[in-house]
This record gives structure tokens, C-alpha cells and sequence, in this order.
């Protein structure tokens, strides 16, 4: 068997809904988005066998949102801001401990 080329994979919702409806990007998913990528290529954790970051369109979780998860533990999360952010990459992604307080 091949191992997975990422070791986790982290997908942000970015969808906007045009008729209004509660969206993740109404949240600033997209910018919280690249502030996660950034802070992975920062702490060295990107690249093959490592974490990848990735925009995904509606994960149909949005009113729960903003919502991004972690694969291949299939673990979903909410946030608020870059704090929420620094934890989950801190605690799951480093440590391999889940962030029950956003854990959805």
C-alpha cells in the first residue's frame, strides 16, 4: 500500500451563498484561510508527507460555521479567529490532540 502523499490534509469552507443565507465566507474563511497556510509553511509542517492546506467550496456544515476539517481523521471544526486557528494547528495538527471546544 502507498502512503498518502499528505499526511493531513485541512480543508477550509470558503462558500458564499448570493441569496444571503448564512455562509462560511461571511466569517472571513477565505483570509482565515491563508493565514493557516501561511503559519504551516512558517512552521515547517508543508510539503509531501506533511499537512496541506486547501479552500473547498460549501462542505454543507455552513450553518455551523465557519467550518473547515481535518482528514483523515474526518475531525470538524468551528472557529472564530486566528487564535481558534493557532490551536487547532498547535494541538492537532502538531500534537495529534483533538481541540474539543471546537470540535463540531
Amino acid at each position: 500500500m502507498n502512503e498518502p502523499y499528505f499526511q493531513q490534509h485541512v480543508f477550509f469552507c470558503t462558500n458564499l451563498r448570493e441569496n444571503g443565507e448564512q455562509a462560511c465566507e461571511n466569517y472571513n474563511a477565505s483570509e482565515i484561510r491563508a493565514y493557516a497556510k501561511q503559519r504551516i509553511k512558517d512552521l515547517g509542517l508543508n510539503g509531501k508527507g506533511r499537512v496541506r492546506i486547501n479552500t473547498s467550496g460549501c462542505l454543507d456544515r455552513c450553518s455551523e460555521g465557519p467550518v473547515m476539517v481535518v482528514y483523515p481523521e474526518g475531525v470538524w471544526y468551528t472557529y472564530v479567529d486566528r487564535d481558534d486557528v493557532d490551536e487547532i494547528i498547535s494541538e492537532h495538527l502538531q500534537n495529534g490532540r483533538i481541540v474539543k471546544r471546537l470540535q463540531i
